[in-house]
């Protein structure tokens, strides 16, 4: 583990290390931009578009890149097909620059051909969230104005009853041989490859058009569209690369001169999610990364394609990380080519890191990052060494065209050790939230985004979050961060994982509830853990009631825990109101 002072050291190398990279002429330089009146330090030698990132694939042209069960499509095929649904989207569809898009299945590859298809044209691409009901497609749709809905046989089935509420045509992905109703993706994309052709090079798609409507997961109230520019992910696909670039050169004894195995990810959340999309999609083409697919988790099957496919990057909640460790097919299964474990969107519990630790040989690197979907999943990372040494932080400020700072709620930027909002500056920040101007003057203020998360920066500039800013259980008088008893509940060996939360209560007006997943075959109960809190937390802070199980918390599509489903379920069983 690091000392201080090697943590200071490596800080000094690692700046010295960024000068290198964004220095003039540098494939990863940087410049100073104007955007919407805001000065922006942006990458200047990288692709314009999005377009210009799917060609960058062309460099490993022959090699396998979209991978689903038996179905193989190399970087070229992958391109190819993608300009074919182009062309049908202009000619058949008759799609526009600025037009909108929708996307609404599984995880398959024709997401991501649409997906490229679309940005490819300047159309705007609505990533739907596949686990919305009949009612939350059809808001969706209307609040998008989406034209051209690809959709898969469980969508499909879901808005067939309701076709009459929205303006929407529909291109079936998968369908059931029965569907007819609806054309076939590939049948198509063949029409397109024998139709009308546009040079797709000559539509001009500038950085700051549009490329992306992300609805926020919806865990309260009507999700929100998060409008997001070209330059935004390509500036957010980029850091990532220039995030590897500096551990490569600060550690170089880590970088395999003669690889045995191409670069490959499992694909493992939803396309739909940031993460799914842009940290594990999108960056693929960059780093010329095989993308294998999975129907739906299950740890058993993704050790299978870990070993099958030869996958360097396993990517996921933490949750994910746990499973596979805790499979009866861990032990039995080669992971000689895994690199990279990666977690986001949830705290890891102390004791997964150090699971992880005696689990994976000692070139895996573990890994934790922070991001949202306003700022296309930029923030902040931290991995390897510094991760072990600093494991309840989510690391510094991605670098180099993020910033990060705390405020109070006056506003007033925070010193290092001081806990308020996370605000988030930088060309990844999203352009705002689609057609809501009065929700995007609310967090977006002088070209920083406000988070509504609360943290604080360490002394060596790592970021420590704490608390949501409404996650939080006034009882009595006594603010509760949910997240504070959480990490305390994580410490315990037989929890995996928890959430707090508020229920009401007549005296003190709220209480603190949780659900916890504890280990299979534990005989620990609430008051054990409630014992056990009292050792490590002041004592109103311990919760009054807590449910055990062994499955994993239910969640919303994002991978984060459901709190608002919990809180509900816990009220029905006190029988409160």
């Amino acid at each position: 583990m690091l000392t201080a002072q090697q943590i200071e050291q490596d800080l000094a190398s690692l700046k010295d290390i960024v000068i290198k990279l964004r220095a003039p002429g540098s494939p990863l330089a940087t410049a100073t931009s104007i955007i919407d009146g805001i000065e922006q330090t942006v990458f200047a030698n990288v692709p314009q578009n999005l377009r210009g990132v799917y060609q960058l694939g062309l460099l490993a042209a022959d090699k396998d890149f979209l991978v689903y069960e038996d179905e193989r499509f190399t970087f070229a095929q992958t391109l190819a097909t993608a300009e074919a649904m182009a062309q049908v989207l202009l000619h058949r569809y008759n799609i526009e620059k600025g037009d909108r898009i929708g996307l609404c299945s599984r995880n398959y590859p024709e997401w991501c051909l649409a997906f490229m298809a679309a940005t490819m044209i300047g159309a705007i691409v609505v990533p739907m969230n596949s686990w919305w009901q009949s009612s939350e497609l059809v808001y969706g749709l209307k609040d998008s104005g989406t034209r051209v809905l690809f959709a898969d046989q469980e969508r499909i089935d879901q808005l067939l009853p309701i076709m009459d509420q929205v303006d929407v045509e529909i291109i079936a992905i998968k369908p059931d041989e029965n569907t007819t109703r609806f054309p076939e993706f590939h049948a198509l994309v063949e029409a397109g490859r024998s139709g009308p052709q546009q040079n797709l090079d000559a539509i001009a798609v500038a950085p700051e058009d549009e490329a992306t409507i992300m609805y926020t997961s919806g865990s309260t109230g009507r999700p929100k569209g998060v409008l997001s520019t070209h330059r935004n992910i390509v500036n957010a696909l980029y850091t990532w690369i220039f995030g590897k670039e500096c551990n490569d050169t600060l550690r170089p004894e880590l970088v395999e001169s003669d690889p045995e195995f191409d670069p490959g990810i499992l694909s493992n959340v939803p396309l739909f999610h940031v993460t799914g999309c842009h940290a594990q999609f999108l960056v693929s083409f960059i780093m010329l990364r095989k993308f294998v697919m999975m129907y739906k988790w299950n740890a058993e099957k993704a050790l299978e394609l870990i070993e099958r496919e030869r996958l360097s990057v396993l990517h996921g909640v933490p949750t994910m990380t746990w499973e596979v460790m805790n499979s009866p097919m861990f032990e039995k299964t080669d992971l000689r080519s895994l690199r990279i474990v990666q977690s986001g969107g949830a705290a890891r519990p102390p004791g997964h890191l150090a699971l992880m630790q005696k689990k994976f040989d000692s070139n895996v690197q573990p890994g934790l990052g922070y991001g949202l979907t306003e700022t296309n999943a930029i923030g902040a990372t931290i991995t390897g060494v510094f991760y072990l040494a600093k494991p309840e932080s989510t690391g510094r400020p991605s670098q180099p065209v993020t910033q990060i700072h705390i405020e109070d709620e006056q506003g007033n930027v925070l010193e290092n050790g001081q806990i308020g909002e996370i605000c988030i500056k930088g060309a990844t920040v999203m352009k705002g939230y689609w057609n809501r101007p009065e929700d995007t003057a609310e967090v977006l203020r002088d070209g920083w985004f406000h988070t509504g998360d609360i943290g604080l920066l360490d002394e060596h500039g790592f970021l420590v979050i704490k608390d949501r800013a409404k996650d939080i259980v006034i009882r009595g008088g006594e603010n509760v961060a949910c997240a504070e008893v959480e990490y305390a509940l994580s410490e315990h060996p037989d929890v995996f994982e928890a959430a707090v939360y508020g229920l009401p209560d007549e005296r003190l007006g709220e209480i603190v509830g949780a659900s916890v997943m504890v280990r299979p075959g534990s005989s620990v109960t609430d008051a054990d853990l409630q014992a056990f809190l009292r050792e490590h937390i002041a004592h109103y802070k311990v919760p009054t009631h807590i449910w055990l199980q062994t499955e994993q918390l239910d969640r919303i599509a994002s991978g984060k825990i459901a709190k608002k489903i919990l809180r509900e379920q816990s009220v029905k069983r006190l029988n409160l109101t």
